[in-house]
């Protein structure tokens, strides 16, 4: 069976469509690219400065994505500066962004930046993407590592961004924010919908078209 990271980056894959403009968090957002299909072509925009972000696997030694990685240009792609990256991103040129989250709720805010005295990543430029992109799919691990549901009734962790999540992917199903609140619209393969909702804290409607991933 394939990993969590893996089932997660598979389903966000298959949610981008062609000719989209789409900015990847760091970590597992990254992966996604690995599963895109071959009649996908999706352009992607690294904040800390150029578009047409290439495979990391070909990596150009004078650029970086906006995690650090050593990362490739696409023939055509563009590098420009930070204020230019943050007009598109706070244009609403970008047509989705992916990110990870430490904490989502049914009312569809995010947080995910630092926590005082621990070490994890500042907000950084989450706070004008989720603002500023027009589809937010949050792609995380469905629970924290102690096991604890990281889909919450309310966030505890301060807020990055108020009622901005489109989509919540997990390994354990597909969950839309809606103005009525969390739907499960789909469930892993051996998942079913009451395995997700024992794992959620916020309420979760199951949508009477439910199906597998």
């Amino acid at each position: 069976m394939a990993n969590a990271k893996e089932i997660i980056a598979r389903r966000v894959a298959a949610e981008l469509k062609d000719g989209e403009l789409v900015n990847l968090g760091i970590g597992l957002p990254t992966l996604v690219p690995n599963y895109l299909s071959e009649d996908v072509a999706i352009v992607l925009q690294s904040e800390n400065g150029f578009v047409g972000l290439g495979p990391v696997t070909e990596p150009d030694p004078d650029l970086s994505n906006a995690g650090g990685v050593p990362a490739g240009i696409i023939p055509g792609g563009a590098t420009f500066d930070s204020f230019m990256s943050f007009c598109l991103i706070r244009g609403g040129h970008v047509d989705v962004t992916v990110l990870g989250a430490l904490q989502v709720d049914e009312k569809g805010n995010l947080a995910n930046w630092m926590v005082p005295g621990k070490m994890v990543p500042g907000m950084g430029g989450a706070m004008d993407l989720v603002v500023g992109a027009r589809k937010v799919i949050v792609a995380m691990e469905h629970c924290a590592k102690d096991g604890s549901p990281k889909i919450l009734r309310n966030c505890d962790l301060p807020l990055t961004a108020k009622g901005v999540i489109t989509l919540i992917v997990t390994e354990l199903g597909v969950i839309r924010v809606t103005p009525q609140g969390l739907v499960l619209e789909e469930t892993a393969p051996g998942v079913s919908a009451a395995d997700v909702i024992a794992k959620t804290d916020a309420k979760l409607s199951v949508s009477p078209n439910l199906k597998t991933m």
